[in-house]
């Protein structure tokens, strides 16, 4: 990735779902190997960076031109950091028809290969299978849900308080930033948010070292602080309230409450043109591989392969060898047969 260039495709007068009109929306992308016919789409995924994601460039996607696009409220497509105006409240929905209009209109795609996202990226890649089914092909979900989960939706409210309740982002005109550039809020939200993101078994095993760390303390300085380096609340907020808000079913179902109503979700999903790969983690705290298992018995060409990792969420994310391989071979068994 590195060396890459970082483009804008700005879009004018953009509304977003709860009404918001900005004069000047940005999406930020990576568009790789453009003189080839096969088309990827890869979406970042919550607190990922362009450069930061994985693309699987030198496995399953090596014969792709892959377009990497950054979801609103990243720090590098528009987000509340970089744009006045910019709603709290962003919805999926927005993202696929941002990204819809920078593929079409301006890269003048005309097909979607397959369409690839982790965590947050797989629910907008869900999305992106109901709003333009003619346009993609296949969709890779990697650790994520085509609806978050009521224990998802109450894990997310902890460090959201966290962070919300802090005295500089309570009163962030007026205290001080440290001098690392990491406010008290953003290291607390770090906080409430490390232990979800691997599992019980990672932690006993102490796999924490195989990333090079003597002690969980030297691990939890690093994830809970330097990681967090360079990131606004108010872009984590916004991404928050997306993630908790995520729900395919909405696409299809404008009457009652259907978080409350299976069928719908059921309905949804039986939808589904393209063909779907689903890989959830056997140890993910966010999206239990049982949830999968339930969506891939209501797509129509769902292939359901579950990550043996105690990695937990992280296993999606590129950060072990190990599981990072075993992905990528799963992918390209999956986009050759």
């Amino acid at each position: 990735m590195a060396g890459t260039t970082t483009q804008l495709y700005e879009i004018p007068n953009f509304s977003f779902q709860d009404g918001t009109t900005l004069p000047l929306a940005r999406l930020a992308y990576l568009d790789l190997n453009s003189d080839v016919s096969k088309t990827a789409l890869v979406i970042t995924c919550f607190r990922g960076r362009l450069k930061s994601t994985s693309i699987f460039a030198d496995g399953a996607l090596r014969d792709h031109r892959i377009i990497v696009v950054a979801l609103f409220g990243n720090g590098e497509s528009s987000s509340p950091s970089n744009t006045p105006g910019f709603p709290s409240s962003i919805n999926y929905r927005d993202c696929v028809r941002a990204q819809h209009e920078l593929l079409t209109v301006h890269l003048k795609v005309q097909s979607l290969d397959v369409v690839v996202g982790f965590s947050m990226g797989g629910q907008c890649a869900y999305h992106w299978t109901l709003m333009y089914p003619d346009l993609v092909q296949s969709a890779v979900v990697i650790c994520s849900s085509a609806r978050t989960s009521r224990h998802n939706y109450q894990f997310l409210e902890g460090p959201k308080a966290a962070l919300q309740n802090a005295v500089d982002y309570v009163d962030k005109d007026r205290v001080t930033s440290p001098a690392t550039g990491i406010s008290r809020g953003v290291h607390a939200f770090g906080k409430a948010y490390s232990a979800w993101l691997t599992s019980a078994e990672w932690f006993e095993q102490q796999a924490y070292r195989s990333l090079g760390y003597a002690a969980l303390g030297d691990w939890d300085r690093d994830v809970t602080g330097v990681n967090y380096a360079g990131w606004n609340p108010d872009d984590l907020l916004a991404m928050l309230h997306m993630w908790q808000s995520g729900d395919v079913s909405s696409l299809v179902d404008s009457e009652g409450d259907s978080k409350d109503d299976e069928r719908s979700l059921e309905s949804a999903l039986s939808r589904i043109r393209a063909r779907v790969l689903l890989m959830p983690c056997r140890t993910d705290q966010y999206f239990r591989w049982e949830a999968s298992e339930r969506e891939a018995g209501s797509i129509t060409a769902a292939t359901l392969k579950v990550i043996p990792s105690v990695w937990g969420h992280l296993a999606g994310a590129g950060v072990n060898k190990a599981d990072t391989e075993w992905l990528d071979r799963a992918i390209t068994e999956f986009l050759t047969t």
